[in-house]
């Protein structure tokens, strides 16, 4: 599409990860069932090409959710966006449904995934950052009918600005490495695994740690474990060992769509008994089945008489510096406290993600957004941030809502049903048209 710079749209979404996908998805059917009554609406991704995990593709890694819990189901069990459908498209169903398995591989759920956005790709721009939302110049909040959205051509051939009368932010959670540690050439986090493994010469990686307690971290000590036979193997980890996760069925309700309503509703102390006890079910711990896995390993070692995997128990990074090729590695461990040194050829931090956060890209719009009494934005049950009344134009969040929603946030239990309720919400809020006309979602897109 061409330069539409003056064009308003009804909702522009920053980010293009599975949340917006589903948003993008659940405007699309919109469209199609409800005809004459079109939103528009486009999408930017810095990212080239869409992708959502990919350095943690390993091999036969599972999902932990059900493939109904797919980007659509749970809205319209009809759609035909499903993983259902998908894998009709794909001629695999039989073969699946004899598989008995609820949880498909993470690859072929990421193919899913891929199957789904190339048949709304004409509503996302790839390689394109956005870099500040704001009113328009010397416009008057009440009178301001839309907003000013900055992009960036992350490939440097500049910058333009698109108007919305409403922005979706889900930029992604922001990863989490242990104080005093960056990222380099033989330091890793998990969400870069892969890539940078397989830089790597593994005939090099002798030596190689991980860092962690939860899910990623136990499928990376296998992995290097299994992928590297001449190898020894650490796992870092601050407690006694491996948490298994609570995915029994009645734990599981806490990710049903109606645990939101128990959630934003109930009182601070159902809140609180909500993280106390179903935390579990998400939060640093592991799958039996992996847990099990390295424990075999482990004990195999000890049969044989040739330990590769070593597991630090109560361990934690303290400092992590260069020496030489190498990178030594400050443990802080046991009851005690005592602190020594190791050194490794890769340490794999996979420590986690913080919390979306969007202060920085709403810059002066931040003086809008109501708070509550910790500081954190205050959020209306349809994940749109609570503005001061001048503010016509709606700011929703995809991610950044634990406060407010609970464990699902930004999970993607409850991906169908949030975006679903997200675009609901655009449809249905009244919005102060200005002299653009808006362009239909079909062609809501530019070339990426």
């Amino acid at each position: 599409m061409g330069n539409r710079e003056h064009e308003t749209y009804d909702v522009v979404g920053v980010g293009f990860g599975p949340s917006n996908l589903s948003l993008a998805v659940a405007l699309n059917e919109q469209r199609v069932n409800t005809p004459g009554r079109e939103i528009s609406a486009a999408f930017f991704e810095r990212q080239p090409t869409f992708g959502w995990h990919r350095n943690m593709l390993l091999p036969s890694a599972t999902m932990q959710i059900s493939f109904l819990k797919d980007l659509v189901t749970f809205r319209d069990p009809t759609s035909s966006f499903s993983f259902i459908a998908y894998l009709h498209a794909s001629g695999r169903l039989p073969q699946f449904a004899n598989n008995q398995d609820f949880f498909p591989t993470r690859q072929e759920f990421h193919q899913y995934l891929e199957w789904a956005q190339a048949r709304v790709a004409h509503l996302v721009t790839y390689g394109s950052e956005v870099t500040s939302v704001r009113l328009p110049h010397g416009a008057d909040p009440e009178s301001a009918g839309h907003l000013e959205i900055e992009v960036r051509d992350v490939t440097g051939r500049g910058t333009r600005v698109i108007n919305a009368r409403n922005v979706v932010v889900s930029t992604g959670l922001v990863r989490n490495m242990p104080d005093g540690t960056e990222c380099d050439e033989r330091v890793w986090h998990s969400s870069e695994f892969l890539e940078k493994y397989r830089r790597m010469d593994p005939g090099e990686l002798r030596r190689v740690a991980v860092v962690g307690a939860g899910q990623s971290a136990a499928e990376i000590t296998r992995f290097l474990y299994d992928e590297l036979p001449h190898a020894q193997v650490w796992a870092i980890i601050p407690s006694y060992g491996y948490s298994v996760a609570d995915d029994t069925p009645f734990a599981n309700q806490v990710f049903d769509p109606s645990a939101v309503d128990d959630y934003y509703y109930g009182t601070e102390q159902t809140r609180e008994a909500f993280w106390r006890y179903h935390r579990n079910t998400n939060y640093s711990v592991v799958d039996d089945e992996v847990i099990r896995d390295l424990y075999r390993r482990s004990y195999d070692d000890e049969v044989r008489g040739t330990k590769r995997l070593h597991v630090l128990n109560l361990t934690r990074v303290s400092g992590v510096k260069r020496a030489g090729a190498e990178t030594r590695v400050s443990l802080q461990a046991g009851l005690d406290g005592s602190v020594y040194d190791l050194d490794f050829d890769a340490l794999v931090c996979a420590t986690g993600y913080d919390t979306m956060e969007a202060t920085g890209l709403l810059g002066d719009l931040d003086r809008f957004c109501l708070r509550d009494e910790t500081g954190r934005y205050r959020v209306e049950r349809d994940y749109r941030i609570t503005t001061s009344p001048e503010l016509l134009c709606g700011l929703y969040l995809q991610g950044g809502t634990e406060h407010t929603h609970g464990l699902t946030s930004s999970l993607l239990s409850n991906i169908a049903v949030r975006s679903g309720e997200i675009a609901d919400s655009i449809i249905a809020r009244p919005a102060k048209r200005d002299v653009n006309q808006a362009i239909p979602v079909e062609v809501g897109h530019e070339g990426g």
